[in-house]
């Protein structure tokens, strides 16, 4: 007999427990401490940290960076962010280069070499244990600045919960001056007439050379250890730039040479210092100069007028413009060029100033005028024409400005700037700087004032000017909808908190980036000789009988 068959059945083996378990919820998705060793005694609990959905303050400078957004291949402000929380523990090491696992958001995506004071990014981090701000900043350069944290809803996005985006432009002032940087269109038109500009010798102008700037003496010889390129001397080598911050000239000697472009290989051409004639002189000297005698703006010494020949003068199709009635006639006296030229002033402090021409200034009509072009970006409108890569027909053209105004002057280092505030719910690539770019052609009557409202139309497409990224950066980003819904629960997503870093940050790095970017390279400047009816005819457009929604054909002739 089978004895097994009459032996009682076994109780089935008891299901082993997972021995861990995750969970979606905020406050239960936890990780241990990597400092517990891996074999604990039963009676001791271990340790773990806890993952929270909070909001982070930080601003950067954009310079070096190719955006906020995370690009492969690319320097980023994400790419350096990512790296840092992952060193600092706040994301795990499975977690890293994937933003979905832990809730990343941003609330504005700025363009290259764009800066920010006020950027909010939001995620679920690690933040314990204390000094989570300290342990990011260590680990980050000293362009990007943590601020703070603040703890937020488990289902807060710093994109889709922010209200509006204020952002600033730094225009200099002389931007808005019509006679300042000219482009060489404009300077050989003003041949003759009774306001002759000068050309800009402070930039490059596109390339275009300018004769006897940064030429070699009639007795130099070229350099055989140079490749038989003419050898400037030490007196050649000294600043020759011409300032046009007021829309005026000045030529200075003394500063060291910046690296603007120029350069000559003309046997014939002569030292600047030599040979540059001004057609008019810096607002910012008082000195009076000697009659018939070119003023240096910087060590105040005079070139007697008769030590230039005719032949040293700058010839027209250099752009720089000399009287013709000048080289005729020789030079006149101070009371004959005041009796010509009815703008010219005297300074303030009651000192004559010859060959002086009226200063621009920000202020009253001028200040008025350009609000009220910046005024016509407010409300909704179709912007596609302010950005690219977006038609018409697309709803996300539409967009809605608040507010865009333009009252504070900031002086940086010796520049003045305009700051130009521009509030609005959300922003498209380029959009601000060719608000901006337009803006400035009109003030620089490039092109008329109605032009703004045909550029806003839905059927009409028109090429607009795009100013440089430099001045742009995100001031504050605004969430009143979240913070007066969870007023009772959470704390206020804002700057009140970190406004005295946030000030001293922009101070200390983006403000002087700004302002010694314009003064050692130019962008603005250069810029400026863009702003022309050759490089965008579409300036020329008035909406009556010209069209611009043919993109192959040209509703204007370019200028040769």
């Amino acid at each position: 007999m089978d004895t097994s068959s009459s032996s009682p059945l076994q109780p089935p083996e008891p299901k082993k427990l997972k021995m861990s378990s995750t969970s979606d919820d905020d406050n239960d998705d936890t990780i241990p401490d990597s400092t517990c060793p891996s074999s604990i005694p039963p009676t001791e609990k271990k340790f773990r940290f806890k993952r929270r959905k909070i909001a982070i303050f930080l601003a950067y400078c954009g310079v070096g960076y190719q955006g906020m957004q995370r690009n492969p291949g690319a320097k980023t402000i994400e790419g350096d962010l990512e790296q840092a929380l992952s060193v600092s523990g706040a994301i795990s090491e499975a977690d890293r280069g994937k933003p979905p696992r832990y809730d990343w958001a941003r609330s504005a995506r700025t363009d290259k070499g764009v800066s920010a004071v006020g950027q909010v990014v939001s995620g679920r981090f690690y933040i314990d244990p204390l000094g989570f701000v300290d342990r990011l900043n260590s680990n980050l350069s000293p362009q990007i600045r943590i601020f703070g944290f603040k703890r937020a809803t488990a289902s807060f996005n710093a994109k889709k919960f922010c209200d509006r985006r204020r952002y600033v432009y730094l225009i200099p002032v002389f931007a808005l001056d019509p006679t300042s940087h000219p482009d060489r269109e404009t300077v050989l038109a003003s041949l003759g007439s009774e306001n002759e500009l000068a050309k800009c010798l402070e930039c490059s102008d596109r390339g275009r050379k300018v004769v006897g700037l940064m030429g070699r003496r009639n007795s130099e010889t070229r350099s055989p250890e140079n490749g038989g390129n003419d050898v400037p001397d030490s007196e050649a080598l000294m600043e020759s730039r011409v300032s046009c911050g007021n829309g005026v000239s000045t030529v200075s000697l003394s500063e060291p040479l910046m690296e603007s472009g120029f350069s000559s290989n003309n046997p014939n051409s002569v030292s600047v210092a030599e040979n540059t004639v001004e057609s008019v002189i810096s607002s910012n000297d008082s000195v009076e100069p000697e009659e018939g005698a070119l003023v240096c703006s910087d060590d105040k010494t005079a070139v007697p007028q008769s030590e230039l020949t005719l032949e040293d003068k700058v010839s027209e199709d250099s752009g720089f413009c000399v009287s013709h009635s000048d080289i005729a006639e020789g030079p006149k006296t101070s009371t004959e060029k005041e009796k010509q030229e009815p703008d010219l002033v005297r300074c303030s402090n009651g000192e004559d100033t010859t060959e002086k021409v009226k200063a621009f200034c920000y202020d009253g009509k001028e200040r008025e005028r350009f609000n009220r072009i910046l005024k016509h970006y407010e409300g909704t409108h179709n912007f596609h024409n302010f950005t690219t890569r977006t038609k018409a027909e697309d709803p996300s053209a539409q967009r809605f400005i608040v507010s865009f105004v333009a009252n504070l002057v900031v002086n940086v280092e010796g520049i003045d700037f305009i700051k130009c505030e521009v509030v609005g719910q959300s922003f498209m690539l380029h959009q601000i700087r060719k608000m901006v770019g337009l803006a400035v052609a009109i003030m620089r009557n490039c092109a008329p004032e109605s032009l703004l409202d045909t550029a806003l139309q839905k059927d009409i497409r028109i090429n607009v000017p795009t100013a440089p990224e430099v001045g742009l950066y995100l001031e504050e980003c605004l969430f009143t909808s979240y913070n007066q819904k969870w007023k009772d629960s959470h704390e206020a997503l804002n700057m009140e908190a970190y406004a005295a870093e946030a000030e001293e940050f922009k101070m200390k790095e983006i403000y002087p980036h700004i302002a010694s970017t314009e003064r050692k390279e130019g962008v603005v400047a250069l810029w400026l000789h863009s702003l022309n009816h050759r490089n965008y005819p579409d300036l020329r457009f008035n909406g009556a009988n010209e069209t611009c929604t043919n993109r192959e054909t040209t509703h204007v002739e370019q200028v040769i």
